[in-house]
């Protein structure tokens, strides 16, 4: 069954706000089963939204828009859509008491415009949402599902999950469709696939996608069959496959991430963690927290931007920072050694490097980052040749720390 997204908003084409609305909703009906045509963006246009909508509806079945449904003048989505569909907005009382009602819940008096988002297209189903105000409109007409969700991401996720999926899973009798996500880091495409393809045999109706990015390449994994538990079998298969050949370099599955997987293995081995950071500015504690339940295995970071920070705060010796500088295997090998006995903790990560834009000599080039894990039985030092891009410089120097963290505690070469 084929669908197409479409998301609506001035500041989506004008590239002011990039649109994760777009890709969110694909992944969920490419996991349903669904075919994802197009993703379209369009402006804040009533004559450009009716020519986008209009166009959708005689290439595809299924058609989900987001944004353009909230009180104010340029938000004129269901204008459109009553416009297409020749239908009237109709004044629901019953939606606009619960508006009011959360508004006094919050202690905030709603504001009059809030009133037009009880007017809503006769005739359209409306799916709850929890979040805000404006609820999700779907219209079913002459073999067309159109379905329209606010823009504020939050709200989106809430209702698709809540509303649109149970929906959708009730009218999609196609071939069934099972998508897995292997999880990978510390290795690029090219090489990936100069390890899998020789001996990769794919069964008829899997397809096998690399999907790069500076934190890592995923292998995902779709396959198309009469029912779900045949494409699952077909999925498991290449699966084997695909962990035999490069196993270590796989971190995870579908929506792991790499640093929920580390806080998941410190738990489980009842394991302590602390970071000493100079190029990543505080990137890597960041990232390690952002696990709910991290205080259970993260005690704390050093942030030594300065040299004087690394001797006082991780007593690196001066003489090291002297004969060798600031960014050294020797240097980082005292940061991290340094971080775990001030924090006592099992493991300690360091990251020190040159991020850029300047800084760099002929020696260390601008991305020379050393980056090392203490622990107990060693401490083990790398050396990163990263590029001359400050941002992406520092995202991937996180995630190559985490990724040696990963490897230390599985005790993995």
């Amino acid at each position: 069954m084929d669908a197409e997204i479409i998301t609506i908003g001035e500041e989506l084409i004008t590239g002011h706000t990039t649109d994760h609305n777009g890709a969110y909703i694909a992944r969920t009906l490419t996991d349903l089963g669904f075919s994802v045509r197009r993703i379209t963006s369009v402006g804040d246009s009533l004559e450009a939204m009716e020519e986008v909508f209009r166009d959708a509806l005689r290439r595809v079945r299924v058609i989900i828009t987001t944004g353009g449904l909230g009180p104010t003048d340029d938000d004129i989505t269901k204008k459109a859509i009553v416009r297409l569909f020749k239908r009237n907005l109709i004044y629901h009382e019953e939606v606009l008491e619960d508006i009011r009602r959360r508004y006094a819940e919050r202690g905030i008096d709603m504001p009059a415009i809030n009133q037009n988002q009880a007017l809503l297209p006769q005739g359209a189903e409306l799916f709850t949402n929890k979040l805000g105000s404006a609820l999700g409109i779907c219209i079913s007409e002459q073999g067309r599902i159109f379905i329209s969700l606010p823009g504020v991401p939050v709200e989106m996720r809430q209702i698709m999950n809540d509303s649109v999926v149970p929906y959708l899973q009730g009218i999609n009798k196609g071939p069934s469709l099972f998508v897995r996500k292997l999880r990978t880091t510390g290795i690029i495409e090219s090489k990936i696939a100069e390890m899998v393809v020789p001996e990769l045999d794919l069964p008829e109706g899997v397809r096998l996608a690399y999907l790069p990015a500076y934190s890592g390449v995923d292998l995902r994994l779709y396959a198309e069959a009469d029912n779900e538990l045949e494409a699952r079998e077909k999925v498991q298969a290449v699966e084997r496959y695909l962990e035999k050949v490069c196993g270590k370099y796989i971190y995870g599955y579908d929506l792991d991430t790499l640093e929920s997987v580390i806080g998941q293995l410190l738990t489980d081995n009842d394991k302590t963690v602390s970071v000493a950071e100079s190029c990543t500015g505080g990137e890597l504690g960041r990232q390690l927290t952002s696990v709910p339940g991290s205080s259970a295995y993260f005690v704390g970071g050093v942030l030594s931007y300065t040299n004087q920070a690394k001797i006082e705060k991780l007593g690196v010796h001066p003489d090291v920072i002297g004969e060798h500088g600031a960014v050294s295997e020797e240097c980082a090998r005292a940061m991290a050694e340094g971080c775990r006995h001030e924090f006592a903790t099992d493991y300690a990560v360091s990251i020190t490097g040159i991020a850029g834009p300047s800084g760099g000599t002929e020696e260390k080039p601008v991305g020379t980052t050393y980056i090392a894990v203490a622990s107990a039985h060693n401490t083990r030092v790398k050396l990163f040749r990263l590029g001359a891009d400050r941002s992406v410089n520092r995202h991937r120097s996180v995630y190559a720390a985490m990724e040696m963290l990963r490897r230390e505690i599985l005790d993995i070469d």
